[in-house]
């Protein structure tokens, strides 16, 4: 597996050691910080925060992609996302990602400087394939959902959990490989809370080095989700204890990538393990 993941501009991203991807939503209904940092100047001060707490990637998001969220316009999302970008990289080299599944809000945001399309349709969307193929040097994360977010989460069912998870990703592999986007410039997510019910949860965060299989960077997004909440009966804001410990189970079960909310508290957390990972005393 490649510990390098290369990006726009000639630059590289190490993943010798799990890196920190910090949530920056610029969206009215997100289920944690919705309506916060719409404002681009209010998103480049998160950003930069996020930035000094310790993370190496940015991802921002202009869609809500909880349980029953509504669809939001492709003007819409281009109005929310388009000038935190353009914000953040006119003040910043940082790693940009942008988290959507539409193809025009993909090629906007690559042209005002992403770094990183992480697509929770895994470019299943129209013309999403065809948007990555023509930037060689962007990276792609693919994740897996079963279903849509309006109905994600009303009866998913597996007979076979990892075999249904790991085929999808083979397809999608596949599929991009086929539409001229190299294998190198994936990452893999198997979607926590995506069509998954509590069990299927920690089943995936128990055996998460399965999906090394592929030989990709894993991304591990679970941080305040409700599969937390509901384990422990915690309201979202009750839920970083919850969210350090999975940030910590997927570091050590192979994620690469870890997505937080809470990124120094996640930082500190990567940093003992790290430390005790390599054998550091002093």
């Amino acid at each position: 597996m490649t510990n390098e993941l290369k990006l726009p501009r000639g630059r590289k991203l190490s993943l010798e050691t799990p890196v920190i991807m910090g949530i920056l939503n610029v969206t009215p209904d997100s289920f944690s910080d919705g309506g916060q940092f719409i404002d681009p100047v209010a998103a480049l001060n998160q950003a930069m925060q996020l930035l000094n707490d310790g993370a190496q990637i940015i991802d921002i998001g202009g869609e809500s992609t909880r349980p029953g969220a509504p669809d939001v316009s492709l003007e819409d999302e281009l109005a929310r996302v388009i000038p935190a970008i353009k914000v953040i990289r006119e003040h910043s080299d940082c790693i940009i990602s942008i988290d959507t599944s539409k193809a025009m809000v993909m090629e906007q945001a690559l042209l005002a400087g992403a770094d990183i399309i992480n697509d929770v349709r895994a470019l299943q969307g129209e013309g999403a394939l065809e948007v990555v193929a023509k930037h060689s040097d962007v990276a792609i994360c693919l994740m897996h959902m079963q279903g849509q977010p309006r109905s994600m989460q009303s009866a998913p069912h597996y007979d076979d959990l990892f075999s249904e998870i790991n085929t999808f990703f083979t397809q999608r592999i596949n599929a991009c490989e086929t539409a001229g986007i190299k294998r190198e410039q994936l990452i893999l997510d198997p979607g926590f809370g995506f069509g998954k019910t509590l069990s299927h949860n920690y089943q995936i965060l128990a055996q998460f080095n399965d999906f090394n299989q592929f030989g990709l960077p894993l991304l591990a997004g679970l941080s305040r989700k409700s599969m937390i909440g509901n384990l422990l009966n915690r309201d979202t804001s009750e839920r970083l204890a919850g969210s350090l410990a999975g940030a910590l189970i997927a570091a050590q079960n192979g994620a690469k990538i870890i997505r937080v909310h809470d990124v120094k508290e996640t930082a500190d957390v990567l940093g003992v393990y790290q430390a005790c990972d390599k054998g550091i005393t002093q």
